[in-house]
């Protein structure tokens, strides 16, 4: 937890400012008992009433003072660790962010969440107590133990007896409560991941009818986290119990013992009082920080799953210096390219080399799993090649900034993902400054002006959390849409037809022909209808390419193509 601190330096001066509040804070509260032993002693025993206004005017003073620095030392520390949640959060989004789809594959999405959100909340409350109890608890327990002595050496012995045992039952609970701090953290992940599957997958579950066996995983998870939880707590709740026991046990011996010492001559009543009070102040720095004890291990927890995602260097970074485009705009090249996924037994691409240049349609066809999707992941650089190279207006797409390089590409995913808000901010993703003529014109050309102008408020009708109210082919032709409005030098379009009727796909793709003119074009597609007409079409077989050519050389020379081909088109089709 300590290497998140470092974040704090923006705030140093308010965490220096709350040291100083605390430190002249606990220095009032050592001196009242002094004060108070001082009226009993000398203003009440000998009635100098003066003397009594005299130091009780003072203590009203230091009291007030005291109370003043704890209020500004609380708004202080409550400021300081909100700013240090919220950039801290900042940071891990960031970091996030910056990862290739390759970390987001080993991290997982759910505990992402957890770690940006929960864990964050834990390390940022610690740190709230921290600021106050850092320097008041330890003040306050070696400020009370010089205070109890100079009162009475021989009554402190008490002390000496009652400190180490009260911090031998922390060390104990604390070494059982934090294993089961981490498992808790873990078993929040899995409820996270669940309730986020049955939030996402919620039309399946009722199409299937699988409400009932969800409610039952769920409830599983639910259970487990909420047993794990109960058992720590029933471990740190052990803590205020003793605490207190030891307290007023220790009461009673000051009690006990002091007015032995009193009756013997010894030691003043005033004097009792006031060990009594420094007593009480030692074991309630000890409470402080036995609250600590019960927090520190979550937020120790959690500050290492923050650290992990912190220290996760993403594979994909900029290169030190950007290799300049070459003067032919809009060309892909694969050249020799072979690609696995981290802990994949077989390549899922295979020595793929071709070239789609501009004005060129490119398609790109095979069975599932062939790879067609991995190849054009390869293109925006979401993930690094294992071997040979992809290129990009000749330059190697690992010689030029991810920014520069997606800026060239307009990419159409092969799941159609929206955002919430409005049918023209979706679409403006694509392109920020586009304005409302660019927005049209790329809506027309999607073929989606004739259900935007059917829903109310048209291009600012809104769009519902992941497009739920918008049917699969609206989707496709919005994310279509947006790829068209950046006007890039490459489209990559990712199967993304799958879900349009056939006359609508045979006009967009006219439309599209002419929109992209003179720009690569790499269409990923199960249909043949979709393909054929392409300048180009590269056939995927278990990630190698088993051919490439126009519709009619293939039928020919790739037996691969004429078995898609004949599962789809009717003999008079083909013919």
């Amino acid at each position: 937890m300590i290497k998140l601190f470092r974040y704090l330096k923006p705030f140093a001066l308010a965490v220096a400012g709350v040291f100083v509040l605390v430190f002249f804070q606990s220095l009032a509260e050592l001196y009242l008992p002094t004060l108070m032993a001082d009226i009993v002693d000398i203003g009440i025993i000998k009635g100098d009433i003066p003397y009594i206004l005299k130091v009780g005017g003072l203590m009203l003073l230091i009291a007030g003072g005291s109370a003043f620095c704890a209020v500004l030392a609380s708004y202080l520390s409550s400021r300081t660790a909100a700013g240090f949640g919220r950039n801290l959060r900042s940071r891990v989004f960031a970091r996030v962010e910056s990862y290739s789809l390759g970390e987001f594959d080993k991290i997982g999405t759910a505990t992402l969440i957890t770690r940006t959100t929960n864990d964050i909340t834990q390390v940022q409350n610690v740190l709230m107590m921290m600021l106050g109890i850092t320097v008041r608890a330890p003040m306050m327990a070696i400020g009370g133990i010089v205070m109890a002595v100079s009162k009475d050496a021989t009554l402190s012995l008490l002390l000496v007896a009652v400190v180490p045992l009260v911090a031998t039952v922390f060390s104990l609970i604390a070494m059982k409560g934090v294993p089961l701090f981490r498992a808790m953290q873990e078993k929040l992940d899995k409820l996270n991941l669940v309730v986020r599957e049955n939030l996402t997958g919620i039309r399946v579950i009722r199409a299937f009818d699988r409400i009932d066996y969800e409610k039952q995983r769920f409830q599983e998870a639910n259970s487990d986290l909420t047993s794990t939880a109960i058992r720590v707590n029933q471990i740190m709740a052990l803590l205020m119990p003793v605490l207190m026991l030891v307290m007023n046990l220790t009461s009673i011996a000051i009690v006990w013992f002091g007015g032995i010492r009193i009756d013997g001559g010894h030691m003043q009543v005033g004097d009792m009082m006031a060990f009594l009070q420094y007593a009480m102040q030692i074991m309630f720095s000890l409470v402080m920080l036995s609250m600590m004890f019960v927090m520190i291990p979550r937020a120790q927890a959690s500050a290492v799953r923050i650290n992990e995602v912190l220290d996760t260097v993403p594979e994909i970074n900029d290169p030190p210096e950007e290799k300049p485009a070459g003067s032919r705009r809009g060309c892909v090249e694969f050249r020799d390219v072979t690609f696995s996924y981290p802990g994949a037994e077989q390549p899922a691409l295979s020595h793929i080399s071709f070239q789609a240049n501009p004005g060129q349609i490119t398609a790109i066809i095979g069975g599932t799993g062939s790879g067609k999707s991995t190849l054009v992941s390869l293109i925006p650089r979401f993930y690094d090649v294992d071997s040979g190279r992809v290129l990009v207006d000749g330059v190697d797409v690992r010689e030029m900034t991810q920014a520069s390089l997606r800026a060239k590409i307009g990419f159409v995913p092969q799941q159609a993902v929206l955002f919430t808000g409005t049918i023209a901010g979706n679409i403006r993703y694509g392109k920020e400054t586009a304005t409302d003529e660019e927005v049209k014109r790329a809506a027309e050309t999607a073929q989606a002006m004739e259900f935007i102008t059917g829903m109310k408020g048209g291009f600012d009708a809104e769009i519902s959390q992941g497009g739920t109210n918008l049917s699969g082919g609206q989707k496709q032709r919005l994310s279509i849409a947006r790829a068209l409005v950046r006007r890039p030098e490459v489209y990559v379009l990712d199967d993304s037809f799958s879900a349009l009727d056939f006359k609508t796909d045979a006009r967009l793709r006219a439309a599209l022909r002419k929109e992209m003119a003179g720009t690569a074009v790499l269409i990923v597609a199960q249909r043949v209808s979709t393909v054929m007409d392409a300048d180009q079409i590269i056939v995927l077989d278990n990630g190698r390419i088993a051919g490439i050519g126009k519709h009619q050389e293939l039928l020919k020379t790739c037996a691969v193509y004429r078995e898609i081909v004949s599962s789809q088109l009717s003999e008079e089709e083909l013919a």
